[in-house]
């Protein structure tokens, strides 16, 4: 149905500004959030006997009706603490209807028309509710429609007429002015909160992109120049020690190729923390991943070191790798790499099996060291422990299952299952 625009403006200009939420909800106190609910109960209770006794007795209207319109003048300041327009409407609506049945009995002297002054009290209670909660084209519109209400009776009995709709316009107004400031200068304080808790935000967030390039920057200086010494010392060591066996030279390219591909992925990691910074896409995010097809290399480069590893890979692996998940297919390589760096430190020279299998719903990846056979001590005594969390971020990343721990015989094992629908 299309509304004309007078309706449309009425509607809009009608219209709650908000969602019905108590007057004065927002407050800190909480005395001052029930302080609404306890002053128009206050009123509610003076207003209600009050309002009918005098309809009746000084008024001279009929009981009955003296109870009922009491019920709608004092009534709806309840609800003005949630919707102080809706009790307006209806009390305004009250008190007109009031006003024109007050026109039926005789006027007496003294008794204020076309507003009672329990009437004049409720509205004006009403009106500061408004101020309170509405903006300000709506307190235009009704302290305009009050106005006219009370010009309006004024000019159908003004022998019964008496100043007081003055007081109430005025005084009406003085007060939706001071609600409407009040209102106002809350939201500043509001607005003014909620900045500062997203400043505090963002220097958080400063603070934290500003830790984290100094981090960068430290593995950059320490750990990126030795793994840079370390390449230039591998392939050289040839053209610097004559008489340097085959096994040797092999041994050292090998040291060379492994350390390359460390400080590679070093700084693929410094340019993902690095373009948080500047909100540039990451550099190192440009470059391949490694994934499932790199775990032959990866166990190829163990074995090399002189860490006896089988691996085993049925046809499906080959031929689901390029289908993998990004996230699996990562998470895959780096829980092998992880489990076979544990191995190297922990216990070098045991035998140590890698399987990679693929169903319908997910990737499997076993790796099962033995126990160490020789005497040596492990390269590494202690740890910190941030290996397998590693592995447990990247299994919860894609809401797979992980199984660690040492075997009954001897060795160590490590399961990981990492599901295709988790990570999508």
């Amino acid at each position: 149905m299309i509304q004309s625009p007078p309706f449309r403006f009425l509607r809009e200009l009608f219209t709650p500004v908000g969602p019905p939420v108590p007057l004065l909800g927002q407050a800190r106190r909480r005395w001052v959030r029930r302080l609404p609910y306890a002053v128009a109960a206050v009123f509610v209770a003076i207003l209600l006997p009050v309002t009918g006794t005098m309809l009746t007795r000084e008024y001279g209207l009929h009981p009955g009706l003296a109870v009922v319109l009491a019920f709608f003048q004092a009534g709806p300041l309840f609800v003005a603490v949630r919707r102080p327009l809706l009790a307006w409407a209806v009390v305004l609506v009250a008190d007109v209807v009031g006003a024109a049945a007050l026109l039926g009995v005789p006027a007496r002297e003294g008794n204020p028309w076309p507003w009672p002054p329990m009437e004049i009290i409720g509205m004006l209670l009403l009106m500061l509710a408004l101020g309170l909660r509405e903006r300000p084209r709506t307190l235009v519109a009704a302290w305009t429609l009050t106005c006219a209400a009370s010009v309006a009776l004024q000019s159908i009995a003004p022998e019964r007429g008496s100043g007081v709709w003055v007081a109430l316009v005025v005084i009406g107004g003085v007060l939706m002015l001071l609600g409407g400031a009040l209102r106002g200068r809350g939201d500043a304080r509001r607005a003014l909160a909620e900045q500062e808790t997203i400043s505090e935000a963002e220097r958080a967030r400063r603070t934290l992109l500003e830790e984290r390039t100094r981090i960068a920057r430290e593995l950059h200086d320490v750990v990126a120049h030795h793994m840079s010494v370390i390449t230039v010392q591998a392939d050289s060591a040839p053209y610097r020690i004559a008489g340097l066996p085959p096994e040797a030279g092999e041994e050292f390219t090998s040291i060379a190729a492994t350390a390359r591909e460390s400080l590679t992925e070093m700084r693929r990691l410094l340019g993902v923390l690095r373009s948080e910074d500047n909100g540039e896409e990451p550099g190192g995010e440009r470059a391949p991943q490694p994934g499932v097809s790199r775990i032959p290399q990866l166990v190829e480069a163990t074995v090399r070191s002189g860490q006896p590893v089988e691996l085993t890979t049925g046809p499906e692996v080959a031929a689901a790798a390029a289908a993998l998940p990004q996230a699996v297919d990562l998470s895959a390589y780096r829980i092998v790499q992880e489990a076979l760096a544990n191995v190297v430190r922990h216990a070098p020279g045991a035998p140590t099996r890698v399987s990679v299998s693929v169903s319908a719903e997910s990737l499997m990846v076993l790796v099962v060291n033995d126990a160490a056979a020789g005497p040596d001590a492990p390269l590494e005594s202690s740890g910190t422990g941030h290996g397998l969390v590693g592995m447990r971020e990247r299994v919860r990343l894609v809401g797979g299952s992980l199984d660690t721990g040492p075997l009954p015989e001897g060795g160590y094992r490590v399961a990981a299952r990492l599901p295709f629908a988790g990570a999508d």
